[in-house]
């Protein structure tokens, strides 16, 4: 399994804005062969921003490249360097990548989507 990660330093007070963007888009991964899951995570908040991360889960490695060069991942992010009145976040997402080492799923408590 791989998880590709892109950490957002989002602005304050644009967190709303931030995560609209991300619910009106459409992503096309269901499209792509590997894809297991999405999930945008907000974390903790800084001084000047909200620590935010998109995080998709892969089958393997090859298959999120397969993702990055596909037209899919070129229409999933064609305004995603659109220029804004105030910006969304602070700097360029961070990338990181992980390979699936170890695994351990809790077999009575399946994970659900968060309402």
């Amino acid at each position: 399994m791989f998880i590709a990660m892109n950490r957002f330093k989002v602005v304050k007070g644009q967190e709303s804005a931030f995560e609209t963007v991300w619910a009106t888009r459409k992503t096309r991964l269901d499209e792509m062969q590997g894809f297991v899951a999405f999930h945008l995570l907000k974390g903790p908040e800084r001084d000047d921003h909200t620590l935010y991360s998109s995080h998709t889960t892969w089958a393997t490695k090859a298959d999120f490249t397969a993702w990055t060069k596909s037209e899919q991942f070129r229409d999933s992010h064609r305004n995603a360097g659109e220029k804004r009145e105030q910006p969304l976040f602070l700097g360029h997402p961070e990338f990181e990548g992980f390979e699936t080492v170890l695994s351990e799923t809790n077999p009575h408590r399946p994970l659900q989507a968060a309402e």
